[in-house]
């Protein structure tokens, strides 16, 4: 008779895979049935505002309609954070944001309602609105990041770097590389001066890797600053060395303080030569290069890039910039809403 404690017996041979295997489809369940709660929330917020719009539309009610309907609707819910006046108001503006039940049902209805008061109280036009809610779906980005993406508007400077990619690598590579690019770069999170030099602009961006990769975005990986290469007994260093997990390739990052000049090309492409040679494997692509300057001519980037045989790109880094005008609207800013609403969460 065995009487060892079930703690000390030892598993049946594929017992741990099973557990692991387990708890991987409990997780997974649990997530589905958090993202279906979320789902028929945000459904029901819009149904709601659409209620309010069309019998505000229909009746002539008047916007006293909602100071009543969120006394009545907190008296009858009174465990519910979500029927305060303000939210009622965002139902509203969240209904006549979006008119088709389709788009809420296959893109914002996936996103959690406080991501949708950000798409709402940052953005104005409803192709931004919904870009951004594409955006974070497929990144999974929480609310704040989301909120830091649309201050430093990243999907209008996604792929907008100068690049010979089209040319330089076969597709959809070089689509994906183009895309993978931006121009500028935001570097705010470093706290430099404008007038910061190249060693101390490198120095804060490995103290901050984190914002850094974020600013990069999704793929890059990081591999090291000031990597040494050994050619002909000389020794080489590489500002900055990252790989990206999608295009799969080294990504060599040279920073230059001032204006681009068509010579920093000639040292770029060296680098990507000696990274090919050295450190690329079988199965990497072919190394690309992003050279980083605080400004620069665009006809004279492009001009330095048509005959260049490496895939390269030029884009500008900002390491101050203030909140552009365009983004603020005229609703109820996200800070305000929360103080009706106490903690919305993620």
């Amino acid at each position: 008779m065995d009487d060892k404690p079930i703690s000390m017996t030892p598993p049946p041979e594929g017992y741990a895979d099973w557990l692991a295997e387990l708890k991987g489809r409990i997780h997974n369940a649990q997530q589905r049935a958090t993202q279906a709660v979320n789902r028929e929330l945000v459904l029901l917020y819009w149904q709601i505002g659409q209620d309010i719009l069309r019998r505000q539309a229909e009746q002539g009610w008047g916007a006293k309609v909602i100071d009543r309907l969120a006394r009545d609707l907190r008296t009858a819910f009174p465990e519910g954070k979500g029927f305060s006046r303000a939210n009622l108001m965002y139902m509203r503006a969240f209904a006549e944001a979006w008119p088709d039940a389709e788009i809420v049902q296959q893109a914002v209805g996936q996103l959690p309602w406080g991501h949708n008061l950000v798409l709402l109280s940052k953005l104005k036009e409803p192709t931004e609105r919904l870009a951004y809610a594409r955006a974070a779906l497929e990144h999974g980005w929480s609310r704040n990041v989301l909120v830091m993406q649309i201050e430093t508007r990243l999907l209008e400077r996604q792929g907008a770097a100068i690049t010979n990619f089209e040319t330089r690598l076969p597709k959809p590579q070089s689509d994906l590389a183009r895309e993978s690019l931006k121009d500028p770069y935001r570097f705010d999170f470093l706290g430099l001066s404008a007038e910061s030099q190249e060693r101390e602009v490198e120095e804060a961006l490995v103290r901050h890797v984190t914002e850094f990769l974020l600013e990069l975005g999704a793929g890059f990986a990081f591999v090291g600053r000031q990597v040494v290469l050994d050619v002909g007994g000389e020794e080489f260093f590489i500002d900055l060395l990252f790989y990206h997990l999608k295009l799969r390739c080294y990504v060599v990052i040279e920073l230059k303080t001032g204006k681009f000049k068509p010579e920093h090309l000639g040292q770029l492409g060296f680098y990507l030569t000696a990274v090919d040679r050295q450190l690329k494997g079988k199965q990497d692509n072919p190394s690309i290069g992003l050279l980083l300057c605080k400004s620069k001519n665009k006809v004279v980037a492009e001009y330095a890039l048509s005959d260049k045989s490496q895939p390269m790109g030029i884009a500008e880094y900002k390491l101050l910039e203030s909140l552009p005008s365009e983004l603020q609207t005229g609703l109820p800013s996200i800070e305000q809403i929360e103080q009706e609403l106490g903690t919305i969460k993620e």
